[in-house]
């Protein structure tokens, strides 16, 4: 481990690992359904096991990771059931967030807001597409927390977790990454006029428009054949 990690206090160090481990599966470094190597993912984060199996079993509760009889952990791989199901489930709560969020929000959580949304555009011009993941799931965050309905944030992180892996990648399409922008900045407007059944739509219109891709993307991977090994043909 470096010096640095080795300083940590555990309880830090367990938010550090779990927060490394969920990047690599959310940006599909790892990909959905491969097992977690304990021993490589030690190497690369540098730390023991102890802390690695910890973050493992936070993401597992998260939804991110499965853990399954003989195999071990592996990443969380959906179905394109799994996914519409899922869609559908965040729909509901986005649309009931963004109606709370538009009457309840105050003027300190909308300039936080605008701020996120000026630098997740600024991640956009660069083609960041970590950085505007990570402020644009720092955006909806928000829109939920202004809801002040802690069942409701509650449930979303636990739904929202199980889809972020298919959502950073949909982002990779550059025409459905730019109506995605188009869509956040109507999201902007609709919280500074509190306009609930504007937001409403806004926020079910960006999810299904992001189910689509995500569909279109699984299927046309469920449509690519693998390619077979070839066989050296004896002489």
């Amino acid at each position: 481990m470096t010096a640095e990690l080795l300083s940590m206090p555990r309880t830090a160090l367990h938010g550090h690992v779990t927060h490394r481990l969920r990047q690599m599966l959310v940006e599909n470094q790892i990909a959905p359904g491969a097992k977690l190597n304990e021993r490589a993912l030690c190497e690369s984060l540098h730390v023991s096991r102890t802390p690695l199996r910890e973050a493992i079993k936070t993401l597992a509760a998260e939804g991110l990771v499965e853990l399954l009889p003989n195999r071990g952990a592996v990443a969380v791989s959906l179905t394109l059931d799994d996914v519409r199901h899922t869609f559908e489930v965040m729909a509901g709560l986005e649309g009931i967030s963004g109606m709370l969020a538009a009457e309840r929000i105050t003027e300190g959580e909308l300039k936080e807001i605008q701020a996120l949304h000026f630098e997740m555009m600024a991640a956009y011009t660069r083609r960041d597409l970590s950085s505007y993941y990570r402020l644009n799931a720092s955006i909806h965050r928000a829109i939920h927390a202004a809801a002040k309905n802690p069942v409701l944030s509650a449930t979303y992180e636990q739904v929202n977790a199980r889809l972020q892996a298919l959502r950073f990648k949909s982002n990779q399409d550059d025409d459905k990454w730019h109506s995605a922008v188009q869509e956040h900045a109507q999201m902007i407007d609709a919280l500074q006029a509190r306009q609930p059944q504007v937001l409403r739509d806004v926020l079910v219109r960006h999810l299904e428009h992001k189910r689509d891709v995500v569909l279109a993307q699984l299927q046309a991977s469920a449509d690519t054949p693998t390619a077979k090994p070839k066989t050296s043909r004896k002489a």
